[in-house]
């Protein structure tokens, strides 16, 4: 009887490139897993947060004796009770060395700044008495004037947002090429242009609308705590905590089971997960919190929300000399975690695939009685396409060319990679012209502007149109020592463990903590690949500081091309390891042997070796084993790239648009997408669809709307549109490869193409559907009341002349109208 396996007499087939199902699905999909809010405790109490009806108060008094009296209530307590030890949330990014923090109480103390901030703390013995009781607690406000729009926040005599800071403005950040030395003078390049095009866009605020909403669970035991969080970042989330509450981190283990979508939105430390871990500690038992889903759109955090400034310039053939940037950017009413750096990811990115010979970035980073603002799906980078792909279709408009071919004039041709951008970037590799002739097949391009054409010609009701978004991105987030230029608060790499088990089965340990994408799947294939060993026999471990000791998380497509690197590296030294064993059993000089399909064998002997599977089972027996070798096959690695992933693709999107009532219906969708080498391509294939939902929701859907007095008008999903599938078209998807240099894999990144790429197409589109009835711009989202204002006053109606975007940027959309504030419009 031996405990191991008979060892397969054939290697297993390669797992890299095959499309595996996920083993993680069956649980996720049915539901029979370990989301936070399942968790129930013996004695646990529950917690409710009584929130700022106002945007911006000073608080003059709390009576909490009524919910104190409230049935099943156990305690209440203020930000005062707290004020020794609640700190300040934590902002890891300080981007300019004079960047202002006025500092983030987790329960407001003596003043409110955006609606939907804590004020006080339930702790009942249910969750429906504590929510019973946050109505009888009685709050005294001092209203105070609210700042609410960013160009108003920074002119003249502004209200001020915090009245101990002296401006609205948190920072400054200006990169300017000429001064770095990575292009030419900006301004001179402005100055002998034939051609300068100026536009005003507008990243409209959104909400990451996760699908499980955000939930915390504390265990005290002893002077140990446990908390169970719906984190994207529990390793950062642990140390930020130990340091802002004081609890020393070797007593703290945090745990993110099954999380349900994170988007960013989940990228955080937030007041709620301070105020979980300091009411255990004040009520020394297990305490949980769960949002409602009114609470999750109003107080977690949103995304996006600037104001762009662009001005592009080049000579009458096209060929583009310079790009300027100002960029105003909303950072709600506190910093969070990383929200400073989220505009500063995107000042690298706004060159786009072009070889821009000058640039210059100016953003300000302003505070406005809103809820903060952080990363969101693309975090900066989105912003910066969008500003970039609209701005070459209006060059492409005054040149009177095409849009298509103004892009290949001026894009990075495949052979001129690597490219070092104005930006400063390094790009690793590509083919945006091999990406565009597939995505035109794909879509039939020359029939769609045919039809174009006839419809045009025929003055049919429902307008065609086509739109590009040639598109490249930084992933791989990110080299330490490019994240410490930037004053980013920790480094970017990654770990793994690897653990052989007598058996022969393979425990792998991941620091990057899935919310969805497939991590068990996806390391299955890179271990069994670089082992040899069945998928079957592969378990992924993630999510617990107590397991997976060291990691930093995921977000900005980091996990395969960072965190899966740092798994074949570890997986590489079991093998080298492993070798060792194997010269020793098989009497063999280490060189003398191969090691293939799981399998030692001296060279010129095939079919006479042991495979590593036992091996295992001998390493861990250790009775005949090399003398100075320690008994364990175990490997760790830590991965740290030297440089970002640079995926690119195209994506061209048909729009019919409805000139009677401004709907707006994807006709079309086809995308090739260049993530580098592609380990399962029904992964890819889902993170490219859903990224598209995202970055169509942003063109036609989403807006987080702010009445005059700083209330979220758009504070449920009756007011707030998230596209449904009935709303999304089929999708046509192609990939190119061309594998990025900078990791073992030769992986680029997926997680966030399609939302960076599809909200420019989908607009491009739409302006090209109605540009012949003098269109230029209509504010996103698209809404049919925005569009069919646009084509209304633009068209061939009795207010064209202000429609017309002009070379100061007037948005047709953005022009004050009657009910325009309405928010997200008819479906």
């Amino acid at each position: 009887m031996t405990l191991v396996e008979e060892p397969a007499t054939q290697a297993p087939e390669r797992e890299i490139g095959k499309a595996r199902r996920r083993k993680e699905d069956a649980r996720l999909i049915t539901g029979r897993t370990t989301w936070t809010d399942n968790l129930v405790l013996p004695g646990m109490l529950h917690l409710a947060i009584v929130r700022s009806p106002v945007a911006h108060a000073k608080i003059t008094g709390i009576d909490v004796s009524a919910a104190q009296q409230a049935p099943g209530v156990l305690a209440v307590f203020t930000g005062r009770d707290f004020a020794e030890e609640q700190g300040s949330i934590p902002c890891a990014w300080p981007v300019t060395p004079d960047m202002v923090n006025p500092g983030h109480p987790s329960v407001a103390v003596e003043e409110v700044n955006h609606v939907g901030e804590a004020v006080a703390v339930i702790v009942a013995r249910s969750k429906a008495a504590a929510q019973d009781a946050v109505e009888l607690v009685d709050v005294d406000y001092d209203l105070l004037p609210p700042v609410l729009d960013m160009e108003e926040a920074v002119g003249h005599q502004p209200a001020l947002c915090h009245d101990h800071v002296e401006s609205n403005e948190s920072f400054r950040f200006v990169f300017d090429a000429g001064e770095a030395g990575t292009g030419a003078d900006t301004e001179q390049a402005f100055a002998e242009a034939d051609v300068v095009v100026s536009r005003r866009f507008v990243q409209q605020r959104l909400i990451p609308a996760f699908m499980e909403p955000r939930a915390t669970v504390v265990q005290p035991q002893g002077d140990n705590y446990t908390m169970w969080s719906s984190t994207q970042v529990p390793h950062i989330l642990r140390l930020m905590l130990a340091m802002i509450t004081g609890t020393p981190e070797h007593k703290l283990r945090v745990i993110a089971p099954d999380v349900g979508g994170g988007f960013g939105g989940k990228l955080q430390v937030t007041p709620e997960e301070v105020i979980t871990l300091l009411v255990a500690k004040r009520m020394g038992k297990p305490v949980k919190w769960t949002e409602t889903r009114s609470e999750s759109l109003m107080s977690a955090h949103h995304g996006r929300d600037q104001i762009q400034y662009i001005d592009i310039a080049s000579d009458r053939e096209g060929n583009v000399k310079g790009l300027r940037c100002r960029i105003l950017s909303d950072m709600g009413a506190y910093l969070r975690l990383v929200s400073p750096g989220i505009p500063i990811l995107g000042a690298f990115m706004y060159v786009g695939i072009y070889k821009f010979p000058a640039y210059r970035f100016d953003c300000q980073g302003i505070f406005t009685n809103k809820t903060p603002t952080d990363a969101y799906r693309g975090a900066g980078r989105p912003e910066a396409t969008f500003a970039v792909e609209r701005i070459m279709d209006e060059l492409a408009l005054e040149l009177g060319m095409d849009p298509l071919e103004l892009r290949r004039k001026n894009w990075i041709k495949a052979e001129e990679f690597p490219f070092t951008t104005a930006a400063g970037l390094e790009y690793d590799s590509g083919d945006y012209d091999a990406a565009t002739q597939q995505a035109l097949q794909l879509i039939g391009f020359e029939e769609l502007r045919e039809e174009q054409r006839r419809r045009r010609e025929s003055g049919d009701p429902v307008q065609l149109g086509i739109g590009f978004s040639t598109f490249t991105e930084m992933c791989g987030l990110a080299p330490s020592r490019v994240l410490g230029s930037l004053a980013y608060g920790a480094g970017g790499w990654e770990h793994a463990s690897i653990r052989m088990l007598p058996t022969g089965k393979v425990e792998v340990v991941t620091g990057s903590t899935p919310h969805g994408q497939g991590h068990e799947t996806a390391w299955s294939q890179l271990v069994a690949d670089e082992l040899g060993v069945p998928f079957e026999d592969v378990e992924v471990l993630h999510g617990d500081t107590s397991i997976a000791s060291r990691g930093l998380d995921t977000y900005g497509s980091r996990s395969l091309v960072v965190g899966g690197a740092a798994v074949v590296n570890a997986a590489q030294k079991v093998v080298a390891k492993a070798r060792t064993v194997a010269a020793h059993l098989l009497e063999a000089n280490p060189d003398d042997l191969e090691f293939s399909g799981g399998s030692f064998s001296v060279r010129g002997t095939p079919g006479t070796g042991i495979s590593i599977q036992e091996l295992a089972l001998a390493t861990f027996a250790a009775h005949n084993f090399p003398e100075g070798v320690e008994p364990s096959l175990d490997a760790d690695a830590t991965f740290d790239p030297v440089n970002f992933s640079y995926p690119h693709g195209t994506h061209i999107c048909a729009t019919e648009v409805d000139t009677e009532t401004g709907m707006v219906k994807i006709r079309k969708y086809a995308c090739v997408d260049d993530v580098g080498k592609i380990v399962n391509p029904l992964i890819v294939e889902g993170q490219v669809h859903g990224g598209l939902a995202q970055g169509i929701g942003q063109a036609l859907y989403e807006e987080a709307v702010y009445d005059a007095d700083g209330n979220l008008t758009t504070g449920t999903f009756v007011d707030y549109l998230v596209p449904s599938a009935a709303d999304l078209p089929h999708f046509d998807t192609g990939n190119t490869v061309h594998e990025a240099p900078g990791n073992p894999i030769g992986a680029k990144g997926v997680g966030e193409a399609g939302a960076i790429a599809s909200t420019p197409a989908v607009v491009n589109s739409v302006l090209d559907a109605v540009r012949h009835l003098g269109v230029s711009d209509i504010r996103m989202p698209l809404t049919p009341e925005r569009v069919w204002r646009a084509i209304h006053q633009g068209g061939d109606g009795a207010d064209r002349a202000t429609a017309v975007t002009t070379a100061q940027g007037v948005d047709a959309a953005a022009t004050p109208l009657a009910g325009d504030e309405t928010p997200g419009g008819a479906l």
